[in-house]
């Protein structure tokens, strides 16, 4: 029977195979198109080739599972397993130069994540996690644990998000703004390098909204793996995207959560 180690395993030697094929495309002049689904949405060849390699591999190791991906979409299969793709998470940033992108592998066994990853094939880093263990880095031979940091309240918080462009609602506008006017610094830009910075206890919360299931489902072992937490706004499960939010430190959440809510926020994560 095959483990959820075992998978994580496969994930990521496919992860380095589909990784490789992305970087010829990288800080070179290359074509893209606007998908237009929401405002600018860039696609280039580097997201779907890489993908199309991620579907390869897996359509021939686990041919009776199904594969969904951003870039060629749902292919259900005869098990209830399921894997979630994303072959560039961040191609704003992939072609723009900047370092803040990663390809997304995640395993569903049709109630829940069992493991997932997220690799950085530029500089080389991959973070993994089988859900319920520690998360781990790794870079080449060099391997660590990784842990969030502990914050006693969202005053002492490092909150991130990608982009304000994409709190497009009043509703969700409102609500970042109150954890954004609270929190000790903000910074933009990330995608799916942010919870990664998160689970290596880096900075303390990620706010975003809109995502996709292959944005957020290989980052929730990741996260959780290493001490933190990952839900909806609201505290319920947020596998299908969503309006998403990620605290290092799982005390200060209810704060962060009652402030996106509008409603009064304690003092301290501490207890609340």
């Amino acid at each position: 029977m095959t483990s959820a180690a075992d998978y994580l395993d496969f994930a990521y030697r496919t992860a380095l195979a589909a990784g490789a094929v992305t970087l010829p495309h990288f800080r070179v002049p290359i074509p893209v198109i606007d998908k237009g689904v929401s405002g600018y949405d860039p696609v280039t060849a580097a997201d779907r080739d890489a993908e199309a390699v991620l579907r390869a591999e897996i359509a021939k190791a686990y041919p009776d599972h199904g594969i969904r991906g951003e870039e060629h979409g749902f292919e259900r299969g005869r098990s209830p397993y399921t894997w979630v793709v994303d072959p560039i998470d961040g191609t704003r940033s992939f072609i723009t130069g900047l370092l803040h992108w990663g390809m997304l592998v995640a395993l569903h066994d049709g109630r829940r994540v069992v493991c997932g990853l997220a690799h950085q094939p530029y500089v080389g880093e991959t973070f993994l996690a089988v859900a319920g263990e520690r998360s781990r880095w790794r870079r080449g031979a060099d391997e660590r644990v990784l842990a969030t940091r502990r914050c006693p309240d969202v005053e002492s918080a490092i909150v991130v998000c990608t982009t304000p462009d994409m709190f497009v609602t009043p509703r969700t506008q409102e609500g970042f703004a109150r954890v954004r006017a609270r929190a000790k610094l903000t910074r933009f830009g990330g995608d799916c390098y942010a919870y990664c910075l998160l689970a290596m206890g880096l900075i303390d919360i990620v706010i975003e909204s809109g995502l996709e299931a292959w944005d957020v489902q290989a980052l929730i072992p990741i996260v959780e793996g290493a001490g933190g937490t990952v839900t909806s706004w609201d505290g319920g499960n947020c596998e299908e995207g969503g309006d998403v939010l990620a605290c290092g430190d799982p005390s200060l959440a209810p704060a962060v959560r009652a402030l996106l809510a509008g409603k009064r926020a304690p003092a301290s994560g501490r207890g609340a």
